[in-house]
């Protein structure tokens, strides 16, 4: 039996109905049209489905719609202002990090969801962080290097906007 949700997803409300199974993922995907989350792994091995709710990276493919209800979900689709990338796509593009891009969207919202709390993390901290990514592309080096570039303060290059 299928239940009707409003879920908050970058700041807009929807109403979906869903089976009690449906993975958030499979909403933000199949219900909502929101394709730049991307399905990987399926076991939440990957991160390549990362998405941030209630300030926090969350696995959408392990995470029943349902307990999403109340929640601000938002996706790679929301984090982009007025047609410009955020500070962490940015860095990401400028620092050869991205090379196919399938698994782009999942490491920068968990990298963004570091930054919004630590937005001076550590070398040990950011490999924390992005320890539940994968990238067969590019490694794991530019990635690291493009979340130290964004969380540089201002005046040392572009700097990331916590919240934002």
């Amino acid at each position: 039996m299928k239940k009707i949700l409003s879920l908050t997803v970058n700041g807009d409300t929807y109403e979906v109905a869903v089976s009690p199974w449906k993975t958030l993922l499979d909403v933000l995907r199949d219900d909502l049209g929101l394709m730049g989350t991307k399905r990987g792994c399926g076991i939440g091995t990957c991160g390549v489905c990362t998405v941030i709710i209630d300030g926090k990276a969350i696995l959408s493919c392990l995470t029943l719609a349902l307990e999403c209800e109340g929640r601000s979900i938002t996706t790679i689709e929301g984090i982009s202002s007025e047609g410009s990338l955020h500070p962490v796509q940015k860095s990401f593009i400028e620092n050869g990090a991205i090379q196919c891009g399938y698994c782009s969207p999942g490491i920068i919202m968990t990298a963004k969801a570091l930054l919004d709390e630590n937005p001076r993390p550590s070398d040990d901290e950011i490999k924390e962080a992005l320890a539940g990514t994968f990238c067969r592309c590019t490694g794991h080096v530019k990635i690291m290097e493009a979340v130290k570039k964004a969380a540089q303060p201002a005046g040392e290059g572009e700097s990331h906007a916590p919240g934002k």
